[in-house]
């Protein structure tokens, strides 16, 4: 089965073109080998709350993406409000993807505890937040990439029993 799946990157300088994203292009190298990901919709915008929070509802209501990745604006700098626009339009809290997030990457760097990535359900779509670095993208999905499938299967409705 293939998902479709929407990358949102959050960052001031990217969204003007002054650094390249290289952030997403490792969740869509990870996306589309790993879990034979679509990539339905891909933008980015500066880190207002309104550009994020409107992104995330129109790739889950509008692109029925079944799978948001978001990068960047996960830290505790004034501007980081992925975690703050993400917890606005999602339905329903999955805190258990992000503890999982933090607790490899903890393994890795102490800085990781800094991370306020948040998980959560959008009517059927589920959204997660990823840091803003390459690395930290790559460790923080390879973290949990296994259990998305069946993550998505079960927040998509297409999968019934829950032995």
């Amino acid at each position: 089965m293939s998902w479709k799946v929407a990358i949102l990157t959050a960052s001031d300088k990217g969204s003007r073109g002054e650094r390249e994203d290289t952030s997403a292009q490792v969740i869509r190298e990870l996306v589309e080998e790993e879990i034979g990901g679509i990539i339905v919709e891909y933008r980015i915008v500066p880190d207002e709350l309104n550009d994020i929070t409107a992104s995330l509802i129109e790739m889950a209501d509008y692109f029925q993406a079944d799978l948001i990745l978001t990068t960047g604006g996960t830290g505790l700098a004034p501007r980081d409000v992925t975690p703050e626009a993400t917890l606005k339009v999602v339905d329903r809290i999955v805190p258990g993807i992000a503890e999982a997030m933090r607790a490899a990457s903890m393994l890795k760097t102490r800085r990781a505890m800094l991370s306020r990535g948040v998980c959560g359900i959008r009517n059927r779509t589920l959204i997660i937040n990823l840091p803003g670095s390459p690395k930290g993208v790559h460790d923080n999905l390879m973290a949990v990439i296994d259990q998305l499938p069946h993550a998505l299967e079960v927040a998509s409705g297409r999968y019934h029993d829950h032995e």
